[in-house]
């Protein structure tokens, strides 16, 4: 027969259990998290080897939009139980000040721009250490349970470790190399999981420039209106040719459409519209806008 201090002991025992009980259960039902952190310095590098043959953005024009949507439609591929908080983009500029380029990716929708500073060699410098800020700071605070983390560099291996000293696992996605390897050994080492993006993946969105490249500034500009247009035509002449159920599979991924989806409507906006969307985020989203307006009416 128990006495009272034993009998106290107990019922402090089973009232800490209950607790745990009830914590576990919260924690069952709060929905994992991920982020995407991109290394843009080694994204252009690696992509415009790999489908121009140079690593010189001057050379090359990447859809950073299109690619964006590439990656996060790839992300919810990967952590089907998850939800996005945001990407990430990491690049530099002279005295931390916007590029256009970088201006319009900032604009879209769930991407945060952060920038190191770019020497007089186009060097980036700070990136590393902004990354391993972010990655520490999100996991810390239990904002993430899961990074992709895009880069190659050696110097990322700290952000890994803070990140994983958190509890968060770190997912290294790499750039299919020609030739060789473009990831240093020690970060994949220490990652929780690897993957490679191959030419196939990266060819929508990357495109050699040549004396003749085409200027979207050459022709007028159509607004955001014509764009909206085209988008819900698009959509009509979709309806017809491939049928109600493929496209229906769709709309449960509103606002974002898979990467292909998004490449082949934004192709066929250019040759309808004869204007190059390439670069022009606020004409971008007019396009989806046109485009999911037109299927949720039939839906």
């Amino acid at each position: 027969m128990m006495n009272d201090d034993q009998a106290a002991l107990a019922a402090r025992i089973d009232r800490t259990n209950e607790l745990l009980q009830r914590m576990l259960a919260e924690v069952a039902k709060t929905p994992s998290t991920h982020a995407i952190f991109v290394d843009a310095g080694y994204l252009y590098a690696a992509a415009g080897r790999l489908v121009a043959g140079t690593e010189d953005r001057r050379s090359f024009d990447l859809d950073t939009e299109g690619l964006i949507e590439a990656l996060i439609d790839r992300a919810r591929t990967i952590f089907a139980d998850s939800r996005l908080l945001r990407v990430y983009w990491y690049d530099g500029a002279r005295r931390r000040i916007h590029t256009a380029e970088q201006q319009s990716i900032a604009e879209l929708p769930d991407v945060k721009v952060r920038l190191g500073n770019l020497n007089a060699n186009n060097q980036q410098k700070g990136v590393d250490s902004l990354i391993r800020s972010d990655l520490e700071s999100l996991a810390r605070h239990r904002a993430i349970s899961d990074a992709a983390l895009l880069g190659g560099d050696e110097d990322l291996v700290s952000a890994v470790e803070a990140a994983q000293g958190y509890g968060a696992r770190v997912h290294l996605w790499g750039i299919e190399a020609p030739e060789g390897g473009n990831q240093a050994e020690p970060l994949l080492w220490e990652v929780d999981s690897q993957r490679t993006l191959d030419l196939d993946f990266f060819k929508p969105y990357v495109a050699r420039r040549t004396a003749q490249s085409y200027d979207p500034t050459a022709a007028v500009r159509p607004t955001r209106e014509d764009v909206r247009f085209v988008g819900a035509q698009i959509a009509a002449k979709w309806l017809a040719a491939r049928g109600r159920e493929s496209l229906a599979e769709l709309l449960p991924g509103h606002p974002y459409l898979p990467g292909s989806v998004d490449q082949d409507l934004l192709v066929e906006a250019e040759g309808l519209l004869q204007y190059s969307l390439r670069g022009q985020s606020d004409l971008r989203r007019a396009l989806r806008d046109g485009l999911w307006e037109h299927l949720q009416a039939q839906y």
